[in-house]
C-alpha cells in the first residue's frame, strides 16, 4: 500500500537551541489503519505530530501527503485533506458548542459539500455525545466537555486523514472508549488515522501500527505487540512492567511492577 502521509528523516531544532527535539524521524500512515505515536513525556511525539500535520516546520527532512510535498499544498486544500485535533484548543470568545463544531465545515464553504453542513455537524455531535451541550458556551464547559466539542469540530470536517493529539487525555473512561471507537470506525471506513497516546494499553488494543519514540528519536515502529514489549517499555520509560495476554480478549496488557 502507498501511505497517505509519510515523513522522511524529519529533524526539528528550535530557534536558539543547540540540540534537536526531534532527530531523523520517519513515519508512514496508511489508509484503513490507526497509527499510534507513543513514548514518555518529552519523547517528541507532539513535535512529530505537528510536523506531519503541517503546523510545525521541520529543520530537515520532508513530509508528503499522497506523494506531494506538504509544504507545497495550499492551506485551504490541506484543510480539505486532513483534520487536526491539538492537545490545547483555546477559545477566546464565548462561542457556543454548536458554533465551534460548525467551524469544522469552514473549508467546504462555497463548494458542493456545503450542502452536507447540517448533517455533518449533527452526526459529529452525536458521535461525541454533546447534543445536550449545543447551546452552552465553551467557557462554561468542563475540560472533558471542551475536549469532546473540539473532537466534534474535527469530525465535522469530514476528511480522509484524521490526526488526533492526545484526544483521550481529559476524558472519563466511557468517553475515552468512545474516542478510540471513533478512531477505529473511521479507519474501518478507509481513513488514515494518526493518534498520540499516553495509554499503552489503549495503543495495544486500538492501534494497527505503533511508533515508539524516545529522546526525539524513533525507537521502533510496527505491530503494537511487537513494538511494546516489556523490555522495550522498561528501556524507554525506565519502569519495569509485565506484558501478558488479557484473560478475555487475548490482547497484550501492560501492568507496571509495583
Amino acid at each position: 500500500m502507498t501511505p497517505r502521509l509519510e515523513a522522511f528523516g524529519v529533524t526539528v531544532v528550535p530557534d536558539g537551541a543547540r540540540h534537536p527535539i526531534l532527530s531523523e524521524a520517519s513515519l508512514q500512515v496508511f489508509a484503513g489503519e490507526v497509527h499510534a505515536l507513543v513514548g514518555p513525556n518529552g519523547a517528541g511525539k507532539s513535535t512529530l505530530f505537528g510536523v506531519i500535520a503541517g503546523d510545525t516546520a521541520a529543520t530537515a527532512g520532508e513530509v508528503r501527503l499522497d506523494g506531494r510535498s506538504l509544504g507545497g499544498i495550499r492551506p485551504l486544500d490541506l484543510a480539505r485533506e486532513r483534520a487536526v485535533l491539538l492537545q490545547q484548543n483555546a477559545v477566546s470568545f464565548p462561542f457556543t458548542v454548536s458554533q465551534i463544531v460548525e467551524m469544522g465545515r469552514t473549508p467546504w464553504a462555497r463548494t458542493p459539500q456545503e450542502d452536507e453542513d447540517a448533517e455533518a455537524v449533527a452526526s459529529a455531535m452525536a458521535a461525541t455525545d454533546i447534543q445536550v451541550l449545543a447551546a452552552r458556551t465553551i467557557p462554561s464547559l468542563s475540560g472533558g466537555e471542551r475536549a469532546r466539542a473540539a473532537l466534534a469540530r474535527v469530525l465535522a470536517q469530514r476528511t480522509d486523514i484524521l490526526l488526533l493529539d492526545e484526544p483521550t487525555a481529559a476524558l472519563d473512561l466511557r468517553h475515552q472508549e468512545d474516542v478510540l471507537a471513533i478512531a477505529r470506525r473511521r479507519a474501518a471506513e478507509g481513513a488514515a488515522v494518526a493518534i498520540v497516546l499516553h495509554d499503552l494499553n489503549a495503543a495495544l488494543s486500538s492501534a494497527d501500527r505503533v511508533t515508539l519514540l524516545s529522546g526525539g528519536r524513533v525507537v521502533a515502529s510496527g505491530v503494537p505487540a511487537d513494538v511494546l514489549t516489556a523490555a522495550a517499555i522498561e528501556e524507554v520509560y525506565g519502569q519495569a512492567v509485565d506484558v501478558f495476554p488479557h484473560p478475555v480478549t487475548g490482547v497484550p496488557l501492560v501492568v507496571p511492577r509495583r
